[in-house]
This record gives C-alpha cells, sequence and structure tokens, in this order.
C-alpha cells in the first residue's frame, strides 16, 4: 500500500510560564506549511488555512517576563479567552478537516524549535481535548534539528538568528501566535526545498500550491 502524504502544520504558542500545568497557554497559532509523499514537497500558501485561539488561564500563577513577550492582556482572557477543552477540540476538528481533504494525509506539527511548542500543544491536546492528540505522541519534526543536519553545523549554532537569507521569511516576527506560525510555514517550506548551501533551493522540489 502507498504510504499516507504527511501534512506539516506549522505551531507557534505564546504562554505565560516555562511549562504547561502551573502556567497557561494563553494563544496558539497553526498554519499548513505544505505536504511531502517521501519525494516531493509540494508547499503551500501558509495564509489560506490558519487556525487561531486565545485561551483562558487555567492557573492562577504566571511569570511577568514571559507574559510580556506575547503581549496579550492576561486579565482579559480571564474574562473572554476560550475554555481550553473548546478551543483544543476546535483545533483537532479543524485538524481532522485539513488533512481529510489532502487526501487523508498524516498530519505533522513542525515548530522551530520544536521543543517548546510541541510541549504545550502535546499536553493540551491530551488536556483538553476528548479525542487527545490529533499528532499522536510522535507525529512531529523539529525545524532546528533539520537546519543543524542540513548546514552541517551543531545545535547551539542552529539559531534563527543564524539562518542564512534563502531560508528567511520576508514577514515580521510579531509574537503573535498566527502571524509566526504564518513566517515559520514559510521557513519550514524553505527548509525542506534547501540544499544546505547559503543561496541555493533543490531544483527537483515542487513549490507550487
Amino acid at each position: 500500500m502507498p504510504s499516507r502524504p504527511d501534512l506539516y502544520f506549522s505551531a507557534d504558542v505564546e504562554a505565560d510560564g516555562p511549562i504547561p500545568g502551573p502556567y497557561s497557554m494563553l494563544s496558539f497559532g497553526l498554519a499548513v506549511a505544505g505536504t511531502f509523499d517521501g519525494t516531493t514537497f509540494r508547499a503551500a500558501d501558509p495564509t489560506e488555512r490558519t487556525f487561531y485561539a486565545e485561551l483562558r488561564p487555567i492557573s492562577d500563577d504566571f511569570v511577568p517576563e514571559s507574559l510580556a513577550v506575547s503581549g496579550l492582556d492576561r486579565d482579559r482572557l480571564v474574562r473572554e479567552g476560550r475554555d481550553p477543552a473548546q478551543a483544543m477540540n476546535a483545533a483537532a476538528r479543524w485538524i481532522g478537516e485539513v488533512t481529510a481533504l489532502a487526501g487523508d494525509a498524516t498530519p505533522v506539527l513542525v515548530a522551530f524549535p520544536l521543543s517548546y511548542d510541541w510541549m504545550w500543544m502535546y499536553w493540551y491536546f491530551t488536556s483538553f481535548a476528548a479525542e487527545g492528540s490529533p499528532f499522536g505522541h510522535s507525529w512531529c519534526i523539529d525545524l532546528k534539528t533539520t537546519y543543524a543536519i542540513k548546514a552541517g553545523v551543531g545545535v547551539r549554532m542552529a539559531s534563527k538568528s543564524r539562518l542564512p537569507k534563502a531560508l528567511r521569511s520576508g514577514r515580521r516576527h510579531t509574537h503573535h501566535a498566527l502571524d509566526d506560525a504564518v513566517e515559520q510555514a514559510e521557513l519550514a517550506a524553505k527548509l525542506f526545498t534547501w540544499d544546505g548551501t547559503d543561496g541555493r533551493v533543490d531544483q527537483h522540489a515542487d513549490c507550487g500550491p
């Protein structure tokens, strides 16, 4: 049987502390980056299929420095943020609908670095979504590691600030979760078609819609 294609979802999280549980995920954004069938990567328009939610905090504790990064009003989210169960179930349904439209693809979460965003998304899905994580326990790719391997550098050197111009999105990093998920989706598409040099991409890759 032919394998199901992977469908990459770029994820970005804004939170008010270092770990979920004691602290809260305040917002998250998802943007479709593209598909990969094992041979060809096909980039998507990352603004075309997106999901965004602002959530009600789950605890009273927060780290002021973490909260300041997003610029979100925590008091407003206490009053107006979406219930975590409602938000995570809605996100899981949306992911399922998008993957079905892509030929019953396998949803794969991507982030740079993966460790932070995956930690929050997986914990919230398993804690609040009725069917758990739509990404299973391991359908994910760390773009930081992918870059380090392709570029032939150590992980400490694989920071966003060191990315070659050929990989960078033209979008501004705003710390709004959806904006940054879209920006990161563009990075993912470029990284998957990058040949490891500063200026060239794989000419055999299909970067169309």
